[in-house]
């Protein structure tokens, strides 16, 4: 789950990172009245899901309220990259002396997350990790006891800023640890992180992550979803209580039991000529009220054209999953061919029951991922 930067700056406000002062307009109206109590020149942002919002005029500056009034209206209703602006943050234009960038998030190699620092703000920190990868210090924090105050200080040395700067970016460091912590994050990231003219550090910008297995545990967070902007399947997959949906932007309908299976799976089929409309990992079993709730996901996308069941039976077995296909697949309206590989436990007894019901049958993943790439064409 994603947020705006206006939400993000808020969640800042509230663990102590001073942020830039500005707040959100859904009418040009609005966006006159918080210009006015600004009392300043303003930037008027466009609030929405997708990066390159400056280069798509997303972004326009504002030496009045009548001005930010008129980059409201342009703004607002525009369309970025498939995604209509709602919103906009009207917010008070800073002098910048300095940029910096400041992020958290999980470094999966290490087993743990990572605070990393760029004295090169205001850029993709991806392509300062291709150009400057040596400007780019990290700090790695325990899973337990989280992040010491000399770890911060000890990364921030190698960045050769002088101990007053280190002591206020420490600050932000340690700051949205304890939110990325609070909220259950994978992602925290302030670029730039913004040194002004007149001493002051702000967080500029604000782009938080959260984790989906996670929000469970924080429903305030379900207010800050922006149900407008999420791809429309992939909501209707979490209502159906298939968590483990992606959608992509293929023709073959991906079903299988295993984040690792189906991964492979997609694989194949993309190196068989094909690609894949979708990531669906329905976990353990396959019984019929599952089949049926996960092909009707996938054939709701008009891209389908084909679908493949990719099931490994372990402690499932096989013939009782190939009764749990038979069954669902009789509970949607198939209209596109359908290929399924099935192994594991009583996998003769499961293809036998499959292959008497009609269903095309394959004996490998490489054998599957042929046929209904054959046939979606």
């Amino acid at each position: 789950m994603i947020i705006h930067e206006y939400q993000g700056k808020e969640l800042m406000n509230e663990v102590g990172i001073p942020t830039t002062k500005g707040r959100v307009a859904s009418t040009p109206a609005e966006a006159k009245a918080i210009a006015a109590e600004i009392g300043k020149k303003v930037a008027v942002k466009a609030q929405v899901h997708i990066g390159g919002r400056g280069k798509a005029g997303g972004i326009k500056l504002a030496d009045t309220p009548e001005q930010a009034e008129e980059a409201a209206k342009a703004i607002i209703g525009m369309d970025i990259k498939g995604l209509k602006v709602n919103k906009v943050l009207v917010e008070e234009c800073v002098e910048i002396e300095k940029e910096f960038y400041l992020g958290i998030t999980l470094d999966r190699d290490a087993g743990t997350h990572v605070i990393m620092f760029s004295p090169m703000g205001g850029m993709d920190i991806e392509e300062v990790a291709v150009t400057h990868p040596d400007q780019i210090f990290k700090c790695h924090t325990h899973p337990w006891l989280g992040v010491q105050d000399y770890e911060i200080r000890e990364m921030l040395y190698k960045t050769g800023l002088d101990a007053k700067m280190i002591k206020q970016v420490a600050m932000f460091c340690k700051k949205s640890f304890e939110l990325y912590r609070k909220w259950d994050c994978v992602l925290t990231e302030i670029n730039p992180l913004a040194v002004l003219t007149d001493g002051r550090v702000v967080a500029a910008d604000a782009k938080i992550n959260f984790d989906d297995n996670a929000t469970y545990r924080h429903p305030e967070l379900e207010a800050m979803r922006e149900v407008a902007e999420e791809d429309p399947l992939e909501r209707s997959a979490k209502e159906r209580g298939l968590n483990n949906y992606v959608r992509l932007d293929g023709e073959v309908g991906i079903i299988g039991n295993g984040a690792g299976l189906v991964m492979g799976t997609l694989d194949i089929v993309a190196r068989e000529g094909g690609k894949a409309a979708n990531f669906l990992d329905v976990g353990g079993g396959a019984n019929a009220a599952l089949v049926a709730n996960a092909l009707g996901l996938v054939l709701s996308d008009p891209n389908v054209k084909g679908v493949l069941f990719n099931i490994f039976g372990g402690i499932t077995r096989g013939d009782e999953v190939a009764n749990g296909i038979v069954q669902g697949v009789k509970q949607v309206e198939l209209k596109v061919p359908l290929v399924i590989r099935l192994s594991g436990t009583n996998e003769k007894e499961g293809r036998q029951i499959l292959k008497d019901n009609g269903y095309e049958v394959a004996a490998t993943m490489e054998e599957a991922a042929k046929k209904i790439v054959a046939l979606t064409r």
